[in-house]
């Protein structure tokens, strides 16, 4: 039989919060994946599974900007990026696109590979276990591609919208085509009830998918197909596991880095980098920064004052100057939030956002948000997920359903004195897929 042969690298960012972890992975160089010991293995290669996230989403949203002089300092495919361009805003060949159909293929090797180990009794559990960790990885890329490279879901159109290829073998002589953005999401939600299935309700490590972090994933998945009621209930089991929040009282909000990495709200621990989004580059922009009450903490833990009158955002969930994009429990108690206020049950929609804002708040300053009117309660949930969640990649996907509900979000750069803008529901709001993908494959390209 042949036996292939997969690198394990050394895994990055080795922390001592996960050393113990980590050790044990990065002192077996090579596996050979013939063992449920060996798919956990090919599960945790960090570099491929946790820290490639992509950034094209948070860099073409407009949560922050770049002066003219770091706009030209750039990359050009950055710039083109940047600017909502149509053509070269991705790198030929490692880029985001490949890296998250290296993630597919990862977990599609180890579903394989699982289908020739047999499940018993004894070894059940770690069966599960792994199969459904491969799952989680499969949805959660498939999902990420559709944010970037398709439509917003659409109940109308989704059966005929060009989605992104469903790939679910390791066979790469079958060719890749695009698949419907129904037949897209249909793929992603049955991989993650699988992955809820088999998945224990808390991982060894956060860097580990888990029952819970399934839950989040898959209400994530719900609500941008603006299927809120099923949103809200995976929201809720999710938060029925765990539903820790951090007190921001108890951060020191001067520090270059509050936020800890691994820290209790954390579900699922992964990330994105990107130049233009440091914090030395990347201003904030300021209409949202002016959201921000004056007795709310997320104006010194956020952001850092550059005492030029911009700010940088520093609030990362990784502890570091990298971006945190996985699964965490304000996403998922936001949700909730707002599927409940959508649903019409308001009084729990409001305990929901005050929950949240309670440890957000000054101690004993906040005072609880109040009203009876769906509309209102909705806008307030909606405003605190834009100030919760800004730089972990979730703005474009949530401006393309908003639009989809007629909020009418558009969005505008001005660089070296032009200005480039995106009109509510405009073809823009899908970026290009990579030229070499179109011409190796054949795959129509996004208009």
């Amino acid at each position: 039989m042949k036996k292939r042969y997969y690198i394990i690298l050394p895994l990055l960012f080795a922390l001592a919060s996960c050393k113990k972890f980590l050790d044990e992975k990065s002192n077996r160089s090579i596996a050979i994946a013939e063992t449920l010991a060996d798919q956990q293995s090919l599960l945790d290669h960090y570099q491929v599974l946790n820290q490639v996230d992509g950034n094209s989403a948070e860099i073409s949203s407009t949560d922050f900007y770049l002066t003219d002089t770091d706009f030209s300092s750039r990359l050009e495919n950055e710039r083109n990026m940047y600017t909502w361009q149509r053509a070269n805003i991705f790198l030929p060949e490692l880029n985001e696109w490949s890296n998250n159909y290296k993630a597919v293929y990862r977990a599609n090797s180890v579903i394989e590979n699982l289908g020739k180990i047999p499940r018993t009794t004894s070894n059940a559990s770690q069966w599960d276990n792994v199969n459904g960790q491969a799952y989680f990885y499969r949805a959660k890329n498939i999902l990420k591609t559709l944010f970037v490279w398709a439509p917003a879901y659409d109940v109308a159109s989704a059966g005929s919208d060009l989605g992104v290829p469903l790939r679910t073998g390791s066979d790469f002589n079958v060719p890749s085509f695009r698949s419907t953005v129904e037949e897209c999401y249909s793929q992603v939600l049955s991989d993650l009830r699988v992955s809820v299935r088999c998945l224990p309700p808390v991982a060894v490590h956060m860097m580990r998918p888990s029952k819970a972090a399934a839950y989040g994933m898959l209400a994530r998945a719900l609500l941008t197909m603006r299927r809120y009621n099923e949103a809200f209930l995976y929201a809720d089991s999710c938060l029925r596991l765990k539903n820790e929040l951090m007190d921001f009282n108890t951060l020191n909000a001067a520090a270059t880095l509050p936020i800890q990495r691994f820290n209790v709200e954390v579900l699922h621990e992964s990330f994105f980098t990107g130049v233009p989004l440091s914090n030395v580059r990347a201003k904030t922009d300021p209409q949202l920064f002016a959201l921000y009450e004056t007795n709310d903490l997320r104006r010194n833990v956020f952001f850092n004052d550059n005492k030029n009158g911009t700010y940088g955002f520093k609030g990362s969930y990784e502890g570091f100057t990298t971006f945190f994009a996985g699964v965490a429990v304000d996403e998922v108690l936001l949700i909730r939030a707002e599927c409940l206020a959508r649903l019409n049950r308001l009084p729990e929609a409001l305990a929901d956002l005050n929950k949240l804002l309670r440890n957000r708040y000054k101690k004993n300053t906040f005072v609880d948000r109040q009203s009876f009117d769906q509309v209102a309660i909705t806008t307030m949930v909606l405003n605190e997920r834009r100030k919760e969640l800004l730089m972990r990649g979730l703005r474009w996907a949530d401006v393309k359903r908003l639009n989809k509900e007629g909020v009418g979000i558009s969005l505008t750069r001005t660089v070296n004195g032009k200005s480039y803008s995106l009109a509510p529901n405009s073809s823009g709001f899908v970026l290009p897929i990579p030229e070499l993908v179109i011409e190796a494959s054949g795959m129509p390209q996004n208009p």
